[in-house]
């Protein structure tokens, strides 16, 4: 049986494959989309990277990550944004290299709290400066630069947006069509709100992304690999991607896993195991896919 055609393997989820070994794993599976990160694309070089891309035959979903613009006006703000401008640039080449259907989006992680303070709001301001400066940049670009709030226990060290709400006010704010979201299983699911705020992101055509991985406790020390496969958790995905059906997205669903033991894993096994995992959890949920 054939990999769901809307699924994409996110980088993150076979973390130490270089980009060559991450693309020819996802094609050896029969997965036909694949979501980037900036480090191996770095280690490969960005017109290397585009070239590989190009030859795979694969889709590009996400590019990942911008933002960790919270800090206060300096030096190290502005070669934050700089660096910001140069994954937008990597982004559009990216999204250009790749098969029809291939997303500019750039994954946004708003940073946390500067070393030192305790202003959480002075934080979410700076951060919406900075997506106001850059948003006519990546519009220019034709890229979405795509807020992804954080699960409240990350606020402190690396993203100050929670929720979608804050994320969805925020885009409102800035008043930007390059401004969108991603709807993150991980760090929605628990949200009271997340059914009304999905919606609200749909009408206002700013879903850019959906990813899936799963909860489950207890969490592990480092609270950043606390991510699982679909079906190894709590998360209701019947429930949560009926809502973002019902929101119109058709893209790509990346899954993203932080897993010390995936990440253990030889790159196909673990590309395998995600591609069951995502058509017995996920992909039976989803609308008629756009991608043949």
């Amino acid at each position: 049986m054939s990999p769901h055609p809307r699924l994409s393997i996110n980088q993150a989820t076979i973390k130490h494959a270089s980009l060559r070994d991450a693309i020819d794993a996802t094609v050896r599976q029969g997965v036909q989309s694949i979501g980037l990160w900036r480090e191996p694309v770095a280690e490969a070089g960005l017109a290397e990277s585009a070239r590989m891309l190009a030859d795979s035959g694969l889709r590009f979903s996400s590019h990942c990550r911008g933002g960790f613009a919270t800090m206060t006006e300096g030096p190290e703000r502005r070669a934050a944004l700089d660096d910001n401008r140069r994954a937008i640039d990597e982004t559009a080449t990216l999204a250009a290299a790749g098969a029809e259907g291939s997303s500019a989006s750039l994954i946004i992680v708003a940073g946390g709290i500067p070393e030192g303070s305790r202003d959480l709001a002075g934080a979410r301001g700076r951060l919406e400066e900075a997506i106001a400066e850059l948003a006519p940049e990546a519009h220019a670009a034709g890229v979405t630069l795509v807020l992804e709030p954080l699960h409240p226990m990350y606020t402190s060290d690396r993203a100050v947006l929670s929720t979608l709400k804050q994320a969805l006010d925020l885009a409102d704010r800035v008043g930007s069509p390059a401004v969108g979201v991603v709807i993150d299983s991980f760090h929605v699911w628990w949200d009271p709100e997340a059914e009304e705020q999905i919606a609200r992101a749909g009408r206002a055509g700013r879903i850019a992304s959906y990813q899936v991985c799963d909860w489950a406790t207890p969490l592990p020390a480092d609270v950043l690999l606390s991510r699982h496969l679909p079906g190894a958790g709590v998360i209701d995905f019947a429930q949560l991607t009926a809502w973002v059906n019902a929101a119109g997205y058709s893209g790509d669903v990346e899954v993203e896993v932080f897993n010390a033991e995936l990440w253990a894993k030889g790159y196909d096994e673990a590309v395998s195991d995600t591609v069951a995992a995502f058509d017995a959890h996920v992909g039976t949920h989803l609308a008629v896919p756009v991608h043949g």
